[in-house]
């Protein structure tokens, strides 16, 4: 970790600077993708480009999500945080500052590190800098932007999902009952033959049952019985 370089005619020893990363995947189908391995190839050839800098451990969160848990509730930055106040590593190094955490979580969680000597850098963004009043309030808004661009995307796929599931189009998950998924010809975007919903016959007669009774005799789950 110590090397040496000449300054003035005169050798001088400097330390390299200690990297912990973070890796993070909000979803097991984002582990089961490879995102991980993606994430910490990157970083591993983006701390290769740095000559004074040196990897000392990685932290791996797998299935957690960010946006619905804070900070304080992270194993991995909860070891994070205790380690940087230690002085145990000099660089915080993520894949993209998103990994994080919430977007609005995000720069109070990068500036605890900073102040605490921790310089914090995206492989791909770049190094997060609070110097400076323009430097906290820049970052505070593109954060707070970022995060109300997140709100808006998750509300357009909802939307969009409610859509396709009111037009009979399988989205995933359990099939409800009273129906059954059947190929109707159906192409996705990588060409791909798809399931949708089509009323299984044998199972609506159950469910036609259950809503004949509910509307037409008052009756209830305790009174409707199906042999």
């Amino acid at each position: 970790d110590i090397h040496t370089f000449s300054q003035n005619g005169v050798y001088v020893m400097e330390q390299k600077k200690r990297v912990n990363c973070l890796y993070r995947v909000s979803t097991i189908g984002q582990v089961e993708k490879d995102d991980i391995p993606m994430q910490r190839q990157y970083c591993r050839e983006f701390i290769a480009s740095h000559p004074d800098w040196v990897l000392q451990n990685e932290f791996y969160e797998k299935g957690v999500s960010g946006f619905k848990k804070s900070a304080k509730e992270r194993d991995a930055m909860q070891e994070l945080q205790q380690e940087a106040v230690a002085g145990s590593f000099d660089i915080l190094l993520v894949y993209m500052f998103d990994r994080l955490g919430r977007d609005d979580e995000t720069p109070f969680v990068v500036e605890w590190f900073v102040r605490n000597g921790v310089e914090v850098w995206s492989a791909v963004e770049g190094q997060q800098r609070f110097d400076n009043h323009v430097d906290k309030l820049l970052n505070y808004i593109r954060y707070w932007q970022a995060s109300g661009e997140s709100i808006k995307t998750s509300v357009r796929v909802k939307t969009r999902m409610e859509q396709l599931t009111k037009a009979g189009c399988f989205t995933g998950g359990i099939v409800p009952f009273g129906y059954k998924l059947q190929k109707q010809g159906r192409i996705n975007k990588k060409n791909q033959e798809v399931n949708d919903f089509v009323i299984d016959e044998d199972a609506a007669e159950i469910v036609r049952f259950i809503f004949y009774k509910y509307v037409n005799e008052g009756c209830g789950l305790s009174l409707i019985h199906i042999s």
